[in-house]
């Protein structure tokens, strides 16, 4: 099965800069792709390319099988949702959610199917002879959807389009849009900044910084095996914590040391067989990091740290420590006993250790 979008060494430039840098990505039918990264790395610009909005300055960008690297946005059979939901104020929801089909010369009866079919689907049959000043941020971003669905097209492309809703607006309206995926099977790419979106809604993900693609992922690769320093300390909320550490040989496997303040280093051991150089950054997730005896496995190493803060978070109790000079997080269960200022006794996974090279911030495992 052909790809429904194939993007071959991409770039995009506005005058000397480059913006998007050999940019290959490739996605089936069906696949809901998230472009992630810190404002500024080219996600929109991307989208924008996709779109045709912006022409690109190299290489080729293929929808369905068909070249369209120079076709115009109205012949590629794409619709687009923005952030700032773009609807005509004076228009009802229903004339909105239609124009496109009236402007296409679509006949009133399947304009009429149509409306009734997606106005069920996103549940704003209430809504229909409103004007959208008339609506919440929510009913809008549902109506500016709805506008792209009735154009059954081959790709959908949303930009942010969370961005402007409350925080327990974007979790509503985030569940409505994967449901609207699973049922329509709709091939989408997807932007935000926001991490935890990308990671509930994607089957991909591409993590992009500066212009540069960074990893390409299913979620659980992106978070479990991060390529790079980067990506380990973007995906994740909490941050993977990266600390510094030594690497020492020994006959049963590595053998890592973390420096602490006042008080012998760390030695943790790693019964895997790694190759790895004298100094590293070892990531481990704040999940991976226990309480001792709630944690149980071939790869468990226990050390005391002492507690510098303790931040209760509901289902969740979140312990920090330096190590390595770095501020170093748990993830407890809410009834540990521990208090600032006391030794603990953590229990370390090592089999869910990635260590990244300290000079170039790449993977090394």
């Amino acid at each position: 099965m052909a790809p429904i979008l194939d993007i071959q060494n991409l770039y995009k430039n506005y005058g000397a800069t480059e913006i998007l840098k050999d940019i290959n990505i490739s996605i089936e039918p069906g696949d809901f792709l998230v472009l992630v990264g810190p404002s500024g790395c080219g996600k929109s610009t991307l989208l924008n390319c996709i779109a045709g909005l912006e022409p690109i300055s190299g290489g080729t960008l293929s929808i369905g099988g068909k070249d369209m690297t120079h076709v115009s946005p109205k012949d590629r059979d794409i619709a687009m949702v923005f952030q700032s939901y773009a609807l005509y104020p004076t228009m009802s929801v229903a004339k909105n959610i239609t124009f496109g089909m009236k402007v296409r010369g679509v006949d009133q009866a399947t304009q009429d199917a149509k409306l009734k079919e997606v106005a069920s689907l996103l549940q704003i049959e209430p809504l229909l002879n409103r004007r959208p000043s008339q609506l919440s941020g929510g009913q809008r971003q549902r109506v500016a959807m709805g506008r792209a669905l009735v154009r059954d097209p081959k790709l959908f492309l949303f930009d942010e389009p969370l961005s402007n809703l409350d925080a327990k607006l974007r979790v509503e309206m985030r569940t409505e849009i994967k449901k609207l995926h699973q049922t329509l099977d709709a091939s989408i790419v997807y932007v935000t900044h926001d991490q935890i979106e990308a990671m509930t809604l994607a089957t991909k993900i591409v993590v992009l910084k500066g212009g540069v693609v960074q990893q390409i992922g299913t979620p659980a690769e992106i978070y479990n095996r991060p390529a790079n320093l980067f990506v380990a300390d973007f995906m994740g909320s909490p941050a993977m914590n990266l600390i510094p550490a030594r690497v020492q040989r020994n006959g049963t496997g590595t053998q890592v040391a973390i420096a602490r303040d006042g008080a012998d280093p760390i030695v943790l051991t790693d019964t895997r067989d790694l190759d790895l150089p004298e100094e590293v950054i070892l990531g481990l997730r704040p999940e991976d990091i226990a309480e001792s005896g709630f944690r149980a496995g071939a790869g468990v190493q226990e050390a005391a740290c002492l507690v510098d803060m303790v931040e209760p978070a509901g289902a969740d109790t979140y312990v920090v420590s330096e190590l390595g000079g770095r501020q170093v997080t748990a993830r407890l269960h809410a009834e540990t006993s521990a208090r600032a200022g006391q030794m603990l006794k953590l229990a370390f996974d090592m089999s869910k250790v990635s260590y990244f090279a300290k000079a170039t911030g790449e993977r090394l495992n």
